[in-house]
Formats: C-alpha cells, structure tokens, sequence
C-alpha cells in the first residue's frame, strides 16, 4: 500500500509521482467508494470498464499555470482515469481552456483522446473520488502529500494557480504553507475573482492566486458560474502565468 507521506516527497519526477498515485490505497473509505461505483457503475456506462483508482494530475511538468480542483467524480474521473474528464465539470472547463487557446480541443472524453494542455497542469486536493463528492478532513490531510510534492517539483515554472472552489482553496493554503511558502497573515479568504500573490521559499519568486467558482453542475446552471466568469478567471491566471497568445 502507498503512503502517501512516505512514498510522495521521493518521487523524482512528476511522471513518477503520478504512477505513485495510481497505487494508493492509503484512505479505506475513498477506496470502497471508487471500487464500488467502478462495479455498480452508471447505467449510461455500463460498456466502460472503470478506471477505479486514485486519479494523477494532467498536464506537462513545465507548466507555468496549475488549477487546483476538488476531487474525481464518481462516474467522471473515476471512470475516465483523468481530471475533470466525462462530466458536466469538465465540459465546462475544458471549453474554457480551448477558448483562451491553453488545451488543443474542447472537450475530454477519455484519457486517449489527443487532449493536450499548453502550459497547464492540472491538481487536485483529493485524487479518489469521495461519496457525495465530501471527502472527510482526515482523507483530505492524509492525500496533501501528493499535492506538496507536486508544488514541489512545478516550482521551477509555476507562475500562478487558479484554484476551483473553497475546498481546493482551504485545502491549498495549508499545503503551500508547510512547504515554505510565505502566506500573508491573516490568511487570504476565499472568493470568485480573489488574487492574492504568494512568495516563494527563499528568494525564489512567488505565484500568483485566483479564485473561481468550482464549474460544477449547479454552479453552472443556477449561473453562479456562467462561462463568461469561468474564461475570465482562467485567462486571468494564465495572464499572470505569461501565457498569454
């Protein structure tokens, strides 16, 4: 069994911290869950064979902009084998990229579909999908090492994050705290449009944060988050990320 406290900090590469990933069993509830959805499954996907474990960030180890999400949907990336992948979320998301010229086509549907982000990874807080899409504070804190170590090794690039929602935002800070990331005190609250300019450890320069609405479902159809917003705030981060068209 992968711990991930254990296993994270020597993963070398970003492609070696993603296959550690794949292999963790560290959260007994999160892995009766996705295991669960992956055999009962959706009756729209009974044709799929579910990927069914922790799902990896996506995206290249240079990249100068990171979104951090929630965690896998039970029938989405829990299914697909890659974020934000196969749901209404998704969609939403991957449109946006498209539109500002950061993924080469609008739309994930699987993880062989030619899908190609530019300059973008992304992450998440919790890479299992939880039941009710809540995972407990425990599951969250246990899986923060994969999310530390990934920071890490983006450091180099890494301009800015765009961070989808409270819980990855609430999530996030604790991490770039612990690992040497100098956060004003008291500490940035969350909120759709929020920027806040983080310095590195040491002299390295720092990252710039924004916040956005999570592009979820009823984010999305109550317009909470209309694609207007959604565009503004990722074009926003990958201004700061320089890269711009």
């Amino acid at each position: 069994m992968s711990i991930p406290a254990v296993v994270a900090p020597q993963t070398s590469s970003i492609r070696d911290l993603d296959a550690a990933v794949t292999d963790c069993r560290a959260c007994p509830r999160l892995v009766a869950w996705r295991e669960e959805a992956g055999r009962v499954k959706r009756r729209a996907f009974q044709d799929w064979d579910y990927w069914a474990r922790p799902v990896p960030g996506f995206g290249p180890p240079d990249a100068s902009l990171a979104i951090v999400g929630l965690a896998p949907a039970a029938h989405g990336g829990n299914r697909t084998g890659r974020a934000f992948t196969g749901d209404p979320s998704g969609d939403a998301l991957f449109a946006a990229l498209y539109d500002l010229g950061l993924a080469s086509q609008p739309t994930s549907t699987h993880r062989d579909d030619g899908l190609e982000l530019r300059g973008v990874r992304i992450s998440m807080p919790v890479h299992c999908a939880p039941p009710d899409n809540r995972p407990t504070t425990a599951e969250r804190d246990t899986c923060s090492p994969w999310l530390a170590r990934e920071l890490e090794l983006l450091r180099p690039t890494l301009r800015a994050i765009v961070v989808l929602g409270a819980f990855g935002w609430q999530a996030l800070l604790p991490v770039m705290a612990d690992g040497g990331w100098r956060l004003p005190r008291p500490r940035p609250a969350f909120g759709h449009g929020t920027e806040v300019r983080i310095p590195g450890p040491g002299a390295e320069g720092g990252v710039h944060l924004v916040g956005c609405y999570h592009p979820s479902q009823r984010n999305m159809n109550t317009r909470t988050l209309t694609p207007a917003m959604l565009r503004e705030a990722l074009g926003r981060g990958g201004e700061l990320a320089g890269l711009n068209r």
